[in-house]
């Protein structure tokens, strides 16, 4: 319990960026959160350190740094994305009781996110490290995913700034970057397996994955919406959107913009 509340303090301490701008919590608060809980965890745990979960670690090292970089880059280069991010309703300036609340959630759930990596290594060492291996393996392919995305997505707008973009990835899902996003928590709960956890570390892992997948599933909707608004009187856009998934292969899921409870 003790090593959670050290996890909890490091999120609470790099999500205080959100401060600044309430956008930050969710965005630069989270990429470079998880990669300052995994160093965090490499101390807490370094005796307990095996090559998966070594492996582990630098992997979400390596996303966190990747994506808070990314977000950061983007806001700094992308006009169009900062007219998004400090557009109507989001530079509104929010209560202190709600800034509170929003930024002890965010680092609750990255706590929670990580937290299949963090049990693993808290009840080491085990006999087998085979789901540590699986589960390196997917996060591995998941920030594969998410990083050629976000690539495609930049090279495609650079070209065509106007149009919605349905080539490379995007050909398989809307949001094949939330999907990478997917993947990689799938490989952190994955690592959990065979690691020997309680019915209430099993419980935290589990808050935590529900809750990323909600996030973006979430993150989807609100594409989805801003891309209707934009694209909505375009035949090319309403074909794509009726044959391509919006956040997972092969399951028909076409649009969420009607679900409301999504809104957070």
């Amino acid at each position: 319990m003790t090593d959670l509340l050290i996890l909890f303090a490091v999120a609470m301490a790099v999500s205080a960026v959100g401060w600044k701008y309430f956008v930050y919590f969710f965005s630069l608060g989270y990429g470079y959160g998880i990669a300052a809980l995994a160093v965090t965890m490499g101390v807490l745990y370094h005796a307990n350190l095996s090559v998966p979960t070594a492996l582990m670690l630098v992997l979400l090292l390596i996303f966190g740094i990747r994506l808070g970089t990314y977000l950061l880059v983007r806001e700094r280069k992308a006009a169009g994305y900062r007219k998004i991010l400090y557009g109507e309703g989001h530079s509104e300036k929010k209560p202190a009781g709600v800034m509170i609340m929003i930024w002890l959630f965010c680092a609750l759930l990255y706590v929670a996110q990580v937290s299949p990596v963090a049990f693993r290594l808290a009840n080491g060492p085990h006999d087998s490290e085979l789901w540590a291996w699986i589960g390196a393996a997917v996060v591995a392919c998941g920030i594969l995913l998410e990083s050629i995305s976000d690539a495609q997505k930049s090279a495609a707008k650079k070209k065509n700034p106007k149009r919605f973009v349905d080539t490379g990835l995007y050909r398989i899902v809307r949001c094949p970057n939330y999907l990478g996003e997917v993947t990689i928590w799938t490989g952190a709960l994955l690592s959990a397996i065979g690691a020997g956890l309680t019915w209430w570390q099993w419980l935290i892992v589990g808050i935590g994955y529900a809750g990323i997948v909600f996030v973006m599933f979430s993150g989807a909707r609100r594409l989805e919406l801003r891309q209707n608004a934009a694209y909505g009187n375009d035949p090319e856009y309403q074909a794509y959107v009726k044959k391509t998934p919006i956040l997972i292969p092969f399951l028909p899921i076409y649009s969420v913009a009607k679900y409301e409870w999504l809104k957070a």
